[in-house]
């Protein structure tokens, strides 16, 4: 994203710019959190999203500099996504929702999301960094 097609200067303006629609971070929590790394994955998505929606977004973190994007190494014809930094540094941002979402949302928590929600309120900066490290050991799903 160009820094000149910014509507304003406000710092939440430019986060709503870069993932501020239905469906970008969805994406990054699927990669983050379930492991998910290609087309495929994302099209699979309890969410159901669109095949031209997909592709788009996908384009658009990458553009954004949240996901890169590489060849599978298992099948060159297929890529492989993954979050880069400054895609990872939304960790905090991530821990804020679900802590939101738990105190909010009018559907109660499932079990199995029970115990993350229970982590990010007991410390979130712990939360984040074992996200973190997670993530950066190729470890497989969390589960959010």
């Amino acid at each position: 994203m160009s820094e000149n097609r910014l509507r304003s200067d406000c710092p939440v303006n430019y986060l709503l710019e870069l993932v501020g629609d239905k469906w970008s971070l969805l994406i990054i929590r699927d990669v983050l959190l379930n492991a998910k790394s290609s087309y495929g994955d994302f099209l699979a998505s309890d969410e159901k999203i669109a095949t031209n929606i997909l592709a788009n977004r996908l384009a658009s973190l990458e553009d954004a500099g949240l996901i890169a994007k590489g060849q599978n190494s298992e099948n060159r014809t297929k890529y492989i996504y993954s979050l880069t930094e400054k895609g990872l540094d939304l960790i905090p941002l991530f821990i804020e929702i679900i802590l939101w979402s738990a105190k909010h949302a009018p559907l109660p928590i499932p079990e199995d999301r029970k115990e993350m929600v229970a982590r990010a309120a007991q410390d979130k900066e712990v939360l984040a960094m074992e996200l973190r490290e997670h993530f950066l050991q190729g470890k497989t799903k969390i589960g959010l």
